[in-house]
C-alpha cells in the first residue's frame, strides 16, 4: 500500500514540472548556449499569447522567436545584444518585465502615486466630515406654529 502511494506521488511530481514548448529540432548542440537561450526565453513575451513566455508557448511566432534567439546566440551575440535586437525589432512589449527607463517610469509610479492620492483624498474627506456640524432639525416659525395649531384644533372637533 505504501509503495503504491510513493509511486503515485513520484509520478505526480514528475508530471507536474514545467512543460516546455521547445521542439527537439530547436535545441542547440552546445549545452551552455542552450541554457542561455532558455534563460533568455523566460524573459521574452509571446506576442500571440501575451502573458506567456516564448519558452512555454506553442504559437508559431513564439517558435520563430525561439529560433531567432538561438540563431543570434550561435552568431556570437551576447545576451544583452540579443535582447536589444528583439526590442529594436518588436518593441519593448516583447519583454515580460519592461524597463523603468524613459516614459515607463510613469507606468511604474502610477499605481503607488494613485494609491497615495486616494488615501489623501479619503483622509481629507473623513476629516471634513468629522468637523462638520451635525444637521439640525428645521424649526417652525411663529406663524407656522399658529397655523399648525389651528389645523390640529379643527381635526380634534
Amino acid at each position: 500500500m505504501m509503495r503504491r502511494l510513493v509511486t503515485a506521488l513520484a509520478l505526480a511530481a514528475s508530471l507536474s514540472g514545467p512543460v516546455f514548448a521547445v521542439q527537439p529540432d530547436e535545441i542547440l548542440d552546445d549545452p551552455a548556449l542552450e541554457a542561455r537561450a532558455r534563460e533568455l526565453s523566460k524573459g521574452l513575451r509571446c506576442l500571440v499569447c501575451q502573458n506567456e513566455n516564448i519558452d512555454d508557448s506553442n504559437a508559431a511566432l513564439a517558435r520563430d522567436l525561439r529560433l531567432l534567439v538561438r540563431e543570434r546566440l550561435v552568431a556570437g551575440d551576447s545576451d544583452e545584444e540579443v535582447i536589444a535586437y528583439l526590442v529594436d525589432r518588436y518593441g519593448e512589449f516583447v519583454l515580460l518585465s519592461p524597463t523603468t527607463g524613459g516614459w515607463n517610469w510613469l507606468l511604474w509610479a502610477a499605481g503607488p502615486l494613485l494609491f497615495v492620492a486616494a488615501a489623501g483624498g479619503g483622509a481629507v474627506y473623513l476629516r471634513g466630515r468629522a468637523r462638520a456640524d451635525a444637521p439640525t432639525e428645521a424649526r417652525l416659525d411663529a406663524d407656522e406654529e399658529r397655523r399648525l395649531r389651528e389645523i390640529l384644533d379643527r381635526s380634534d372637533r
